[in-house]
């Protein structure tokens, strides 16, 4: 790689940093608001999709979205897509409108400004500490007895290896969704990894298409059927990853 593409990948990395922190800062007074109550989540959500927004246009992502079905308002579903690149969150947030709930990875509350609200707002997961990642249930109970839906990456973080196109699932999206009965919404993020992955010197604009999948009921469906769904879930993602229809 020529030292003018090293510069310039650079400064395109810092410059998503500015983006993720600025609008954080000219909305911290109404972002603050926000967070007072649980019950005003769902302004919160509306303000973190604008800043998703202008992160992922200000990045020069252009998304490109084909869905299977629309996602219907008031409804609770358990949000679940593959995970390999730092703007699955923008991305995530700019394809639905329906108010959710990230689980998400604790050690990012450290990031300075972001952490602040990332930790009030999302439910957070030491992944190697076994107390930790039961309290998620009790957690995430709680929000879709609000009526939230909430949002797992199921494979449990970004894969180091980056030529792993679908790493394995977790049981947790699925056993929350069983006891809750609501249906799974699974998408499949095809570009995320090419335009920002997190190999530092790797990325650019461009497109950042996404397949909404149709959702899969969870109605009489019990906690012995996770599993099934699991595979269930992982193979359509998979299959829309090996052949993309959008």
């Amino acid at each position: 790689m020529s030292i003018l593409k090293k510069i310039l990948r650079t400064l395109y990395r810092i410059w998503f940093y500015i983006l993720l922190a600025l609008p954080i800062v000219i909305m911290s007074p109404v972002l603050i608001i926000s967070i007072l109550r649980q019950e005003w989540y769902p302004f919160f959500f509306k303000l973190a999709r604008l800043w998703a927004t202008v992160i992922l246009f200000g990045m020069g992502f252009r998304p490109v979205i084909k869905r299977e079905e629309h996602y219907i308002k008031g409804q609770s579903y358990m949000f679940v897509t593959n995970h390999t690149s730092m703007t699955d969150v923008m991305l995530m947030l700019y394809v639905t409108k329906n108010p959710f709930v990230f689980v998400g990875k604790a050690e990012l509350a450290k990031i300075p400004l972001f952490g602040f609200f990332y930790k009030r707002t999302c439910i957070l997961v030491d992944r190697n500490n076994p107390k930790s990642r039961m309290e998620v249930f009790a957690r995430a109970q709680k929000r879709l007895n609000q009526g939230l839906s909430v949002c797992i990456f199921p494979e449990g973080g970004v894969p180091e290896d980056e030529s792993i196109l679908l790493d394995s699932f977790k049981d947790g999206a699925f056993r929350l969704a069983i006891e809750h009965q609501i249906p799974i919404a699974p998408m499949a993020f095809h570009d995320n990894k090419k335009r920002f992955s997190y190999t530092f010197l790797s990325g650019g604009p461009g497109k950042m298409r996404v397949k909404v999948l149709q959702s899969i009921s969870t109605a009489q469906l019990g906690l012995e059927d996770k599993r099934t769904l699991n595979v269930q879930v992982r193979t359509a993602i998979l299959q829309e990853l090996e052949n993309p229809s959008v």
